[in-house]
């Protein structure tokens, strides 16, 4: 967090928390009260300043108020480098793998070692190349499209996206068990 931030907190610590004002979109983009914030210098503060607190409700400290983010897919959402290795929409790198889930057919979501994280669907077509049998072996279209079908299982090989070695199943979840599987909180509440 920006140093100003930790400032702020130390020197008023009880500023009431805010619910409901600050969204994520699956594509990464923040939204305060339902508009897109443009402003690129306050995306970025706001990205410093995102963090997770012990029970996985994320939020941005914006000084000494901690405001909780309402998240559409998941706490991060991952973008494919020309690289071939994945970052996240405020500029970290991930580092491992841990698991991997296809939510409702349509949004690949991954648990790294910073979170879930959603794949921007503008790179999901690149990340198939990721998809891989149990083996770690590459899979022909006509396997991949039975696999994304549903009839036989699907991995995904860590290493072909910067992510260590792992192969880790695809798991298939819906989008309400999303959250509970991956451990977050997609609308934290006052509590």
């Amino acid at each position: 967090m920006d140093q100003s931030v930790v400032e702020a907190i130390a020197k008023w610590p009880d500023v009431p928390h805010v619910y409901g004002w600050l969204a994520l979109s699956a594509r990464g983009q923040w939204r305060l009260r339902g508009e897109p914030v443009a402003n690129a210098a306050i995306r970025d503060f706001i990205g410093r300043n995102y963090a997770c607190d012990e029970r996985g409700r994320w939020f941005f400290q914006n000084g000494p108020q901690r405001v909780y983010v309402e998240i559409e897919l998941a706490p991060w959402i991952f973008r494919l480098q020309p690289d071939g290795r994945l970052r996240t929409f405020t500029g970290l790198q991930p580092r491992q793998l841990h698991a991997a889930a296809l939510v409702d057919g349509q949004a690949l979501v991954l648990r790294t070692d910073l979170g879930a994280g959603g794949v921007d669907v503008r790179d999901a077509e690149r990340v198939l190349a990721a998809l891989t049998d149990r083996r770690g072996r590459s899979l022909d279209d006509a396997a991949l499209e039975r696999a994304l079908g549903g009839e036989q299982a699907l991995y995904v090989a860590a290493a072909r996206l910067g992510l260590g070695e792992a192969i880790v199943p695809l798991q298939r979840v819906s989008r309400e068990a999303l959250a509970g599987a991956f451990g977050f909180d997609p609308a934290p509440r006052e509590s």
